[in-house]
């Protein structure tokens, strides 16, 4: 059996996160992705191939609640969905870290305060070259230190939106958004403020994703091991249930063994959920860490939407994400309850437009609709529901069954929005756009997930204590979005980032 130190399971933004704080420990890591390095490529920014196509998504299918077959909208690779998200990483609001009455219900506190969080938020966006402006957002939580990277610079058309928005007493705020530019000196930036940004994988490697911030500088390090294409089967305990002894591999198609004396998963909150319930044994027959039986419940992804609206004036906007708003975050004029965050998608061309539209829709037509497009993304948060939640049938195949809740929030937000567009120089109509959800199906949109995991201080009501541990398995964490509690509106990335860096602080005293 070969042994390691750290084996941490998942290649993505808590596992490549961890790795690279492990790194300067000079411990022996072992980082396990099942899939490969993204391909550098052309088509890495074409519209037709990322969106339409799916190239680069799973090639696999799960399972609704009702048995129905979908493809998720997840990518197997080193840096995991970071590879494609859009870079927008906001912090939870200081509210979020505690009870919050919902119209839908409420949103549980967390067992760790923003205070606890503060720290590691300020190093993350540091680490991933957050470019942003304090003071402009009033929810933003509290921070004395600068963004170390300045705001970028908002194009004309989205500059406008920005001064419309002001006009009506909102404010509107740059999106701290993770990319290396540097707008002062373009000719040595390694962003070129591109439009195959938010979605797509960076041909450049300018978007900071956790492969090019995280994974690739710990993999400098000789103590540091990445293997690719190798699929974890599943996690052994001890005979007495207390730890795990042995990590199940398929790596190029052959079976292999591992240990390590601590192992940490983040293969994402839907397959780390399925790999501990898979795991289960004579010790623990529902599942890994699943006394309390929380693993594979509380399900949560966001209620998110992207609508496109239609500028009166040209809309010649290459780099949108931008700008953002959360004057509705927590309540509205006519709302007592939180209705969430609205902020920019990237900018939608012919060929998305063309999925969606008639098949005799003439092409220079959809070229003009394109042009005048402004293209919102919205997100309020969905509740944790034990009955939404990660199951693995007999075979293995992943059972996701999820109930959407919360939605007349959403809706209301929508409706803010719409309300505005006159106002805003654009029609009074929004068209929905699921593409950049991952899918056309809600349910595949899995690029926010999180809180199959939870953790908290009560073994009976979580499965990780406050360090991201097991309550059960010794030797046992897990670092990716499966530990929330509760999802707030924002981008969970931040988060993830942050607490990897905090879980891995409390790893350096153990190792």
């Amino acid at each position: 059996m070969n042994s390691f130190d750290v084996i941490i399971i998942g290649s993505g933004a808590g596992g490549s996160t961890l790795a690279h704080r492990l790194a300067s420990t000079g411990k022996k890591i072992l980082v396990i992705e099942r899939g490969d390095f993204v391909p550098r490529e052309k088509l890495n920014w074409s519209s037709k191939a990322v969106f339409l196509e799916g190239r680069y998504t799973a090639a696999e299918s799960w399972l609704t609640g009702d048995g129905a077959t979908f493809h998720p909208g997840t990518h197997y690779n080193v840096g995991g969905n970071t590879k494609f998200y859009g870079a927008a990483l906001l912090r939870m609001r200081e509210s979020d870290f505690g009870e919050v009455q919902h119209r839908g219900g409420i949103s549980p506190a967390w067992p760790i305060s923003y205070t606890d969080m503060r720290p590691y938020y300020l190093e993350a966006e540091r680490m991933y070259f957050v470019h942003g402006q304090r003071g402009e957002d009033p929810t933003e939580p509290p921070e004395s230190e600068p963004y170390a990277y300045p705001a970028i610079a908002h194009e004309p058309r989205i500059q406008k939106l920005s001064e419309d928005w002001a006009k009506l007493g909102h404010h509107p705020f740059h999106l701290p958004v993770a990319v290396m530019l540097d707008e002062a000196n373009r000719s040595e930036s390694r962003c070129i403020k591109c439009e195959s940004c938010d979605g797509y994988p960076c041909l450049l490697h300018a978007k900071a994703d956790a492969e090019v911030v995280a994974m690739r500088p710990a993999l400098a390090s000789d103590n540091v091991t990445l293997f690719t294409n190798t699929f974890v089967t599943k996690l052994e305990t001890n005979p007495a249930g207390t730890a795990i002894a042995a990590v199940h591999v398929t790596r190029d198609g052959a079976p292999e063994t591992y240990s390590a004396g601590i192992v940490v998963v983040s293969c994402g909150a839907i397959n780390s959920a399925a790999l501990l319930l898979r795991s289960a044994d004579d010790n623990h027959p529902n599942g890994l860490a699943n006394g309390s039986g929380v693993v594979g419940r509380h399900y949560m992804c966001h209620n998110n939407s992207t609508l496109l609206a239609i500028s009166r004036t040209p809309n010649e906007t290459v780099f949108q994400k931008t700008i953002a708003l959360n004057d509705f975050y927590h309540r509205s004029d006519d709302w007592p309850y939180p209705l969430g965050h609205i902020s920019m998608v990237g900018k939608t061309d012919a060929d998305i437009l063309r999925e969606g539209a008639p098949r005799f829709a003439p092409h220079l037509a959809l070229q003009e609709l394109a042009r005048h497009s402004i293209d919102f993304w919205l997100t309020t948060e969905d509740l944790p529901d034990p009955e939404n939640r990660v199951t693995v049938e007999p075979n293995g195949q992943i059972r996701v069954s999820y109930e959407p809740n919360n939605v007349e929030a959403h809706e209301r937000l929508i409706a803010k929005l719409k309300s505005m567009l006159h106002e805003l120089g654009m029609e009074d109509r929004l068209m929905r756009n699921d593409l950049y959800l991952g899918k056309k199906i809600p349910i595949a949109g899995v690029a926010h997930q999180c809180g199959t995991v939870r953790f908290g201080s009560d073994p009976e009501s979580s499965a990780l204590d406050l360090d991201c541990r097991s309550h059960e398995i010794e030797n046992l964490y897990v670092v990716d979005g499966s530990f929330f509690p509760c999802s707030s509106a924002v981008n969970p990335a931040l988060t993830i980032y942050a607490n990897a860096l905090r879980v891995g602080d409390r790893l350096k005293q153990r190792i």
